[in-house]
Order: structure tokens, then sequence, then C-alpha cells
């Protein structure tokens, strides 16, 4: 759609918060593989317990980021966005659910932080204590 309609003259794909959007959509993406891919490889090799931190992260970032991601696109779109005519409003929706699907963000985030305290030992900051 970006290199398809135009906006002050211009291709949105020529303006400069276009290709931003683009580009951080992109790494968005390749953050949520990563951990994904790495909470995956986890569980093969040592277990489903062992991995937990890793899936309570990639839980809290991947719907995040497939919200993050749709908007930008419906940005783009501008109000076709919004439209039955794409199927980025669905899409959207479906991602905000499922940022409670297995529980809301704060009960992943919650149980991970824990999970990091406990690992990482003592909270008491160094010279503080």
């Amino acid at each position: 759609r970006a290199n398809g309609r135009r906006a002050f003259g211009h291709l949105l794909g020529e303006h400069g918060s276009v290709r931003e959007d683009i580009a951080r959509s992109c790494c968005d993406i390749e953050q949520a593989r990563l951990i994904t891919l790495r909470a995956a490889d986890k569980m093969d090799r040592e277990g489903n317990t062992a991995a937990r931190d890793l899936i309570a992260a990639a839980k809290i970032v991947v719907p995040d980021m497939a919200a993050r991601v749709i908007d930008r696109a419906m940005q783009v779109h501008g109000a076709a966005g919004f439209s039955q005519d794409f199927f980025l409003a669905e899409a959207y929706a479906y991602a905000r659910y499922m940022r409670m699907g297995d529980g809301p963000d704060q009960v992943h985030l919650a149980a991970l932080g824990k999970a990091l305290l406990k690992r990482h030992g003592s909270t008491t900051a160094v010279g503080h204590g």
C-alpha cells in the first residue's frame, strides 16, 4: 500500500515517517520471532519448565508486537485500514484479544519478574545494603 498510495504529491513509501514505521515493524517482528524461537529451542532441549521464563516473555512480547505492527499498517492504509475491505481492523482486534488469551499481560509480567528476581538473587542494589 505504501508504494501505491499517494499523499502530498508523493507515494507514501517516499515519506520518511512511513519508511521508519516499516523499518520499526520489521525490527519488532524479528525481535518477537527471536524470543519465540529461543523459547521453542529451550523447550526442545530442556523441557517446558526450563523454558517457562522465555515462554512468559514471548506471551508478553508477541501480542504487543502484533498490535503495534498492525496499528502502523492501519495508519498507512488510512481510513481504508478500518474498513471491511482489508483484514487489518479484524487483525487488530484479535491481536488485542491475544493479550488476554492466556491471562493478562500483568500476570505474565509478574511471573517473569518474580522468576528473574529469584534467579538473580538479592534485590538489594550494589552498595546499598
